[in-house]
């Protein structure tokens, strides 16, 4: 339910007025209660104020796969390398220097020695160094990303990568011991030096090698804690940021690290404190943003026109790709997807353009195949798929055609699927009911829509769900990893990670391209993939549907990369800036 007026202001102002706990006391130099609202010109770190429809599910690098989690996870663990938030160049981290072997399959990694693990108490605000980071930290990481019963995505992206990981990883959880993990390609030189042996010359390693599932983590913390070796007071962590509170449902506070080494610039960022409330309805997070209780915030299509017409906040207005492609996932093992003709049939009966309008106030741009623009290998946009360049994507003639040769004419003995996305998204799984009528003749009524919370959601498509406990399609997006189109076509299509049976037409394809070092040959192997695909005669394992347009207000006191920051893996928060003063005036007027 959507609150307005002065019931949302009241609301946000209890919220300001409630007690966040003590401050960093090595900050402050000694322990004091700070409030937040500006009405009791109380002092307070430089805060940037934010909400979220999103949990996290998880603050454990090794298993983290949703954005939410990742975005946060980027702030607490430094990575070997990092992208920089300005230019998206790849730079150091805790690695201050790289190099390869002549084959180029083996790396070997320079690490700091001065970066300390830090354990923070929400009690007495004080921040402990425990001790350095070592290159032993990133052995124990990297093995333990690789090990099946963690039930993370991104291990089986690692056995991809790192020799010896896909022994552990495709072994029953029964069947692994302490020893297994020695023959994964990962050792500790000295406690600067790291080496990593990949499974061949992944010329794309070094951006991918920034990901959160290669990061240091702390092994006596997680044998001590167990799973919740996580939480608010037994986290140990090292970079610039530091879990203060997190109550999951509710909020969540970063404070700003005091022991924290500088490993690169950080561009005039100044922030002391993030906090983060979580709201379920978009429209109470525009509102919240309108009585400038919150710094940032999403547009909900309904209020966009307005917003574009008002003059103060179409001023604030921020138009961007974060580079998502939205898309339905189908899987293999469900019938009626296990017909290809089926697959054909309904990624061919939507007309992405008109959804985009419809249902996006055409804050979109429609996709034919999976890989977007400004990614290593991608095509030009909709150069290869089904459709006219004005409709990529839409073929109805070829859609009924597709479904008639599956066995269903204008979807008669067509038996019932479920399609399962968020809650903020049943509108569109309403869309696809009306489409699948109109252009297939299948009763709506045969497209049963169901909803579930992003976390539920993930586990739920998980192929470790029994496949008659997962539905028929789902609704997801994918964000870049790292600049690569390695990192759509395998990373989300491959058989080693879809439902989807091996080939050698397409698998083989995507295994030259990773070795391949000619950039013209990986690029051709990337268009002839996405042609077996996407095309006329293609696979469709999944329905793309369009590339994400991020539309969102900011406030004129707050600063940031925003184009950029973030593009791959998260926000740099130590590169933002709040104009305090600008801000509380602002907070303390309405």
């Amino acid at each position: 339910m959507r609150l307005k007026g002065l019931s949302v202001f009241v609301g946000a102002l209890l919220l300001a007025l409630a007690p966040l706990g003590a401050v960093n006391a090595a900050s402050l130099g000694e322990f004091s209660l700070v409030l937040s609202s500006p009405l009791l010109q109380s002092p307070e770190p430089v805060t940037l104020y934010t909400a979220s429809t999103g949990l996290i599910a998880t603050l454990d690098p090794q298993v983290a796969q949703d954005t939410a989690s990742i975005q946060i996870i980027e702030n607490l663990f430094l990575g070997l390398t990092d992208f920089d938030p300005k230019t998206n160049a790849i730079r150091p981290e805790l690695a201050t220097a790289w190099q390869a072997n002549a084959a180029g399959d083996v790396w070997t990694f320079t690490l700091r020695d001065d970066v300390p693990w830090v354990r923070y108490n929400p009690a007495t605000g004080e921040a402990t160094e425990v001790r350095k980071v070592t290159a032993q930290d990133f052995v124990y990481g990297i093995r333990r990303g690789c090990d099946p019963r963690l039930g993370s995505y991104y291990s089986g992206i690692a056995a991809a990568l790192i020799k010896g990981c896909d022994v552990v990883f495709n072994k029953e959880a029964d069947q692994i011991s302490a020893d297994d993990f020695e023959q994964i390609g990962v050792r500790a030189l000295s406690d600067t030096q790291l080496e990593v042996t990949l499974q061949a010359a992944f010329g794309f390693f070094l951006p991918a090698s920034s990901m959160w599932i290669f990061r240091a983590t702390p092994r006596e913390t997680i044998e001590e804690f167990g799973e919740q070796w996580t939480e608010p007071g037994n986290i140990v962590t090292n970079g610039a940021f530091l879990l203060q509170e997190w109550d999951k449902p509710v909020s969540r506070v970063f404070v700003k690290n005091p022991l924290y080494v500088e490993v690169h610039d950080t561009y005039g960022g100044n922030l002391e404190r993030v906090s983060t409330i979580v709201v379920n309805d978009p429209g109470t997070i525009w509102s919240l943003y309108q009585a400038n209780q919150i710094d940032i915030s999403g547009v909900p299509e309904a209020e966009l026109s307005a917003a574009r017409q008002d003059p103060v906040l179409s001023r604030e207005l921020r138009q961007t790709s974060d580079l998502a492609v939205f898309y339905f996932g189908f899987y293999y093992d469900k019938p009626p997807f296990d017909n290809v003709h089926v697959r054909r049939a309904f990624s061919a009966m939507l007309d992405r353009q008109t959804f985009i309008t419809e249902m996006l106030n055409g804050a979109g741009v429609p996709m034919a195949h999976f890989v977007p623009p400004g990614i290593f290998g991608a095509v030009p946009i909709n150069e290869v798929g089904i459709g006219q360049p004005e409709t990529p994507g839409f073929d109805p003639e070829f859609a009924r055609q597709e479904l008639a040769k599956a066995g269903y004419p204008n979807c008669e003995g067509f038996p019932s699927i479920t399609i399962l996305s968020t809650p903020r998204r049943t509108q569109w799984g309403e869309y696809m009911q009306n489409v699948a009528n109109t252009v297939l003749g299948c009763p709506r009524e045969k497209l049963v829509l169901e909803q579930a919370e992003f976390t539920v959601l993930l586990k739920t498509i998980s192929l470790s769900t029994p496949a008659n406990e997962r539905p028929h399609m789902y609704l997801i997006n994918w964000l870049p990893d790292y600049p690569d189109a390695h990192n759509w076509l395998h990373d989300v299509l491959s058989c080693e990670i879809d439902s989807r049976p091996c080939s050698e037409e397409i698998d083989g394809r995507l295994a030259r391209a990773a070795r391949e070092s000619d950039p013209e040959v990986r690029r051709q192997l990337y268009r002839e993939v996405e042609e077996l695909l996407f095309g006329y005669e293609g696979e469709f394992p999944i329905m793309p549907l369009f590339l994400d347009i991020d539309i969102f207000a900011v406030k004129p006191w707050y600063t940031a990369f925003f184009e950029t920051d973030g593009l791959f893996g998260g926000p740099h928060w130590e590169s933002r800036r709040i104009d305090q003063e600008a801000q509380l005036a602002a907070r303390a007027s309405r």
